[in-house]
């Protein structure tokens, strides 16, 4: 993964910072053990606009598919249903899973009502 700098968006932080409190195991109430000598220090990943602690990236931030595949990959799509970004799992896919299941569900009804319609 590149060491480049990301800036997020507001919606993005407040994302991250309910993600930093609620999973990671260095948060402990706006400090972070890492950083800890002896004297707590803050969490510099819960006050900045950027995603800076690589423990955050690479443990915390993956447990969130859509924010992670909007901040860090290239090959993420929107999702053509809800609009959020995700990682497709083939080149075909064009919904996220959440909205597969009712898409396909929509998809199946109106087929059999149409299979249903036809006079034979």
């Amino acid at each position: 993964m590149e060491n480049k700098l990301i800036r997020l968006t507001p919606a993005q932080r407040a994302k991250c910072n309910r993600l930093l409190k609620k999973l990671c195991a260095n948060y402990d109430d706006g400090n972070c053990l890492l950083l800890d000598d002896g004297e707590p220090c803050i969490c510099p990943q819960s006050i900045c606009y950027s995603v800076l602690c690589r423990y955050f990236r690479n443990a915390v931030l993956p447990a969130e598919d859509s924010l992670y595949a909007e901040l860090f990959c290239s090959e993420s799509k929107r999702c053509e249903h809800c609009g959020k970004p995700f990682l497709p799992k083939c080149n075909r896919q064009k919904y996220c899973e959440s909205c597969s299941r009712q898409v396909h569900r929509k998809q199946k009804t109106e087929s059999e009502k149409r299979r249903r319609s036809v006079d034979y």
